[in-house]
């Protein structure tokens, strides 16, 4: 196996494969040609932060870690011995926890690690594409001759996505303007005069991120964020992405003052993102803004807007559910390159793809997660062509196939989406347990297993 690039994606199939007797070939292309973001040599190297969420099981954040225990993953388990105080939330000592990754596939017989870029794909034999946001531009080029380079990423500007069990129903109307498509394709949330005002003051004054000195204005001149439309005028959203020219709010008989659309994001109807809402807000300052929105007062978000560098393939049209290019499916992309973003979500993008490898390598039936668990429900999303347009995502609830019956209330819904994921869990666990035993058994071998004899009890 050839793994191209050193993240956390990369060392987590690089073990995965190696601890079940294939070699693998990996690339890592520091410190011969730095990245932009990284300030070290090291593998599996945390480049902004060292929170990797909360641990709470009954949260989605939680219920990713353990599906990784149970499907024993090495950084989840490094992670845990090098961990520092951080209140609910699992924080590592990032130095430690990296020299530790490094340290942990060095020793392995199975892994050769090279030091170098890859600027081609090799011809023959399978490899894992795990090079991240920030993959170079020669493999970008590579990458695109196999899956076409409209179906690759350079800039990521999405709109903020909210769960749609926290939308105030009875604030907003489905409709499409003019009665087109189904006629009830768009949910619908109508200001009226003094709201819309007060909402647009607080957008031109809110807080901005700051652009990284490697980011430039080439996004910006294809997608303008929304507060820089508001800027221009009071009344420049109203005859922009929030006119609502073609709607009429039932409650009222009348025209809204202006409008926001809100577009499903999956089959399920389960999160809805904001048209038009590409964003340059700080996150704190897109929360506070935009439940100013009629309808999203309590409105929680499953994923804020961004605008920055993020190289991603259109994974829906690309991959399949092992993260294999239908086209080529020797190749897999792992990790942030495959849009499941997150730290932990890009180790799952590598186990994932490495236990699909190692399951095809002895004959076995390739295992696919099921939808109810967290990373289930994300790779489903990732890779379902049925997500139109797509856009990174991390687990989160809004990815959940929907509670029957409903259960009303965050924390009951999410103890119900956690207790539902656990139980899917261990059917799953349990069926594939001769093709997770080789990972289990080495980290409880180490002392660092902790969670796996948790997680197969």
């Amino acid at each position: 196996m050839t793994i191209i690039g050193g993240g956390l994606a990369g060392a987590e199939a690089a073990w995965q494969l190696a601890i079940r007797g294939i070699r693998v070939d990996l690339y890592e292309m520091r410190p011969t040609v730095m990245g932009p973001a990284h300030h070290t040599a090291s593998l599996a190297e945390l480049v902004c932060s060292n929170s990797l969420k909360g641990t709470d099981p009954a949260t989605p954040a939680g219920m990713v870690k353990r599906e990784l225990e149970a499907m024993g993953s090495m950084l989840l388990a490094t992670a845990r011995k090098h961990a520092v105080p951080a209140g609910a939330a699992l924080a590592v000592d990032r130095d430690r926890f990296s020299a530790a990754v490094t340290a942990r596939l060095e020793t392995l017989d199975e892994v050769t690690i090279h030091r170098e870029e890859m600027t081609a794909l090799p011809a023959t034999g399978p490899v894992i594409v795990a090079t991240g946001p920030l993959t170079s531009d020669a493999l970008a080029r590579a990458l695109s001759e196999v899956i076409g380079v409209e179906r690759l990423a350079f800039y990521d500007a999405a709109a903020p996505i909210v769960d749609a069990a926290t939308i105030d129903r009875p604030r907003v109307f489905a409709a499409s303007r003019y009665g087109k498509g189904t006629g009830t394709d768009y949910l619908n949330a109508p200001f009226a005069r003094d709201e819309y005002e007060r909402f647009h003051a607080a957008l031109v004054t809110a807080e901005r991120v700051t652009a990284k000195e490697f980011e430039t204005a080439e996004l910006f001149q294809a997608c303008q964020p929304v507060e820089e439309i508001a800027r221009r005028g009071i009344d420049a959203l109203r005859f922009g992405p929030l006119k609502p020219v073609g709607l009429t709010d039932p409650a009222t008989g009348r025209r809204p003052w202006a409008v926001v659309q809100l577009r499903t994001e999956n089959r399920d109807r389960t999160a809805y993102n904001l048209v038009g809402f590409q964003t340059n807000l700080t996150f704190s300052a897109q929360r506070d803004v935009f439940r100013l929105i009629p309808g999203l007062e309590s409105a929680e978000f499953v994923r804020y807007g961004v605008m920055h560098r993020n190289t991603f393939v259109d994974a829906p049209r690309l991959l399949d559910s092992t993260f294999a290019v239908r086209s080529d499916p020797r190749i897999r992309v792992a990790g942030q390159l495959a849009g499941t973003e997150g730290y932990l979500e890009a180790v799952a993008g590598g186990l994932i793809a490495a236990l699909a490898f190692a399951a095809e390598a002895s004959g076995a039936e390739v295992p696919v997660l099921p939808v109810e668990t967290a990373l289930g429900s994300l790779v489903r999303y990732a890779t379902d062509p049925g997500t139109d347009p797509y856009q990174p995502m991390h687990a989160n609830a809004g990815l959940f196939p929907p509670l029957d019956p409903p259960v009303r209330g965050k924390r009951p819904r999410y103890a119900a989406y956690a207790a539902r994921g656990a139980q899917a869990l261990a059917t799953w666990s349990e069926a594939n347990a001769t093709l997770l035993a080789p990972a289990l058994a080495a980290l409880d071998d180490d002392g660092t297993g902790g969670g796996s004899r948790d997680a197969r009890a």
